[in-house]
């Protein structure tokens, strides 16, 4: 099955470190080896103008980052209008933009199985009404633990689990850095680490690798029974641990699928464990 994803394209200067890489991601090119990946870019829209750009500075602890300067420039004007073709998508992952553009895309696909989101500090503190309605309409919720804490109110996150699925969302998914991920739904709880790594080039993308992982293999797989998710967080783990090796899509370049399901085998290995 297919999958839809509605976001942004910019370009990056991040700081951390293990170093500094300015200006990257965006361009033709940047499309160009999307297009040789068998992404469908008809609906991508190119506008003249200066992209939208973002500056951040990670500390020694990478998970704690400061944003040192944000221009939405062209992309403050972005409404999205779905190609004909898009709309009956059966999966869709509403990636990191404005509620109400998040809405807009809803309103225009049809009957969709299964639609995740994300979200982040900026809607949550500036358009926190959008973003409620938002949720009344989402199944699946993923944001990070910092963001958990800030919707919710509370700094446990089971707490903040309980009170965001309360908001409307079937299931939440929260990502924890280094400390791995959470899935909350219903009574329903599954918890899997971060897998170990001696060096953390960049962590930047990292959360949207693991809902690009997610959502890639519930929608290939079309199996979105509670082990189907299960296994879906695993692979979404994995392609989050590959994308923090090398600054921004270096490392996603070179990636192959005997690497990604070698280090899904790791995975469960590192869980795995025998009953009495």
């Amino acid at each position: 099955m297919s999958l839809l994803v509605v976001g942004s394209v910019a370009i990056d200067t991040l700081e951390t470190p293990r170093g500094r890489a300015p200006d990257v991601l965006g361009g033709r090119a940047e499309l160009e080896w999307f297009a040789s990946r068998g992404i469908d870019l008809a609906g991508v829209e190119v506008k003249p103008g200066r992209s939208l750009r973002w500056t951040g500075r990670y500390h020694e602890d990478m998970n704690v980052r400061d944003t040192v300067s944000f221009e939405a420039n062209v992309f403050a004007h972005f409404s999205p209008e779905l190609p004909a073709a898009y709309r009956n998508t059966a999966f869709v992952f509403l990636a990191n933009i404005a509620p109400t553009l998040q809405a807009r895309v809803l309103d225009q696909v049809r009957a969709p199985r299964l639609v995740g989101a994300d979200t982040m500090n900026l809607w949550i503190e500036t358009t926190r009404a959008d973003l409620d309605a938002l949720l009344r309409r989402v199944p699946l919720l993923m944001i990070n633990d910092e963001e958990a804490r800030l919707l919710s109110g509370e700094t446990n996150m089971v707490r903040a689990a309980r009170r965001i699925l309360a908001m409307g969302p079937e299931s939440v998914m929260i990502k924890r850095g280094e400390y791995g991920a959470l899935y909350f739904s219903g009574e329903s709880v599954f918890a899997v680490p971060a897998y170990p790594l001696e060096e953390v080039f960049d962590p930047t993308g990292a959360g949207d690798a693991f809902a690009g992982g997610v959502m890639g293999y519930l929608a290939s797989s079309g199996d979105t029974s509670p082990a189907g998710v299960r296994r879906a967080i695993v692979y979404g783990s994995v392609l989050a641990s590959f994308t923090v090796e090398a600054f921004s899509l270096e490392r996603l370049r070179t990636l192959t699928r005997d690497e990604i399901d070698r280090r899904y085998r790791q995975f469960i290995s590192l869980t795995a464990f025998d009953v009495p």
